[in-house]
């Protein structure tokens, strides 16, 4: 059976047909829907196998990256989307996607906790949109069944608000002794985790640049795909 993928368009979010074609290039049925329309019927996400939250700039990136996006989500599509990870399906976010997914809470998904805030991406250290190529380690211990097979990318970053930040400092820990940690930014020489400017291109936390939920299915991270 060809797995089904769910896009959600609209508000500024943008890639989708491009998004759509890579998973058509793996046999797989990607389909376009406004998110309007997720949210009159959402139980109609039941019918899909993948949810895809695209990059771009979701409702402007008014009041912050995301988070308008983030509350339709959590508002609209809680119940939903918890329900979603617990069948076992998937979920990614990248970039914009990312934000919305880190904003309503199903990132890191502590404890099957997928309503409740922990992490949040906040503006550069530059203080202006950062557009570059960045190296990537992948971390061998990550249980993100994303990037399985994988210990290193090179990929594009285009974002004003990539800084992954945490109030608590025992979620960073938490990711990383449960293996939520999937990507740093890591300097392109040594191949290591970097704080160093452009290398990490917003001074995330600990060069982290994805995480994933606690299942490793459920994955958000900045760099574009």
């Amino acid at each position: 059976m060809r797995p089904k993928v769910l896009i959600p368009v609209g508000y500024g979010l943008n890639c989708e047909d491009e998004t759509a074609h890579v998973y058509k290039l793996l046999r797989a049925d990607a389909e376009k829907v406004h998110i309007n329309d997720v949210l009159e019927k959402p139980k109609m996400i039941s019918d899909y196998q993948i949810i895809d939250f695209v990059g771009g700039f979701a409702d402007g990136d008014h009041v912050s990256a995301g988070k308008i996006l983030a509350n339709r989500l959590r508002y609209g599509l809680g119940d939903e989307l918890s329900d979603f990870v617990r069948d076992g399906k998937l979920i990614i976010g990248v970039c914009n996607g990312f934000q919305a997914l880190a904003k309503s809470g199903l990132l890191p998904g502590f404890d099957a906790d997928y309503k409740t805030q922990r992490i949040t991406l906040v503006q550069n250290d530059s203080g202006r949109y950062e557009d570059r190529w960045v190296d990537l380690s992948v971390s061998a211990d990550s249980k993100c069944v994303w990037t399985r097979g994988i210990d290193k990318l090179c990929l594009p970053v285009r974002h004003g608000e990539g800084k992954l930040k945490v109030e608590d400092r025992s979620v960073l820990k938490r990711l990383a002794r449960d293996g939520q940690v999937v990507l740093r930014y890591a300097d392109p020489q040594e191949g290591k985790p970097t704080m160093r400017y452009p290398f990490n291109p917003n001074g995330s936390a600990e060069a982290i640049a994805g995480v994933c939920d606690t299942t490793g299915r459920v994955l958000g991270m900045m760099p574009h795909r």
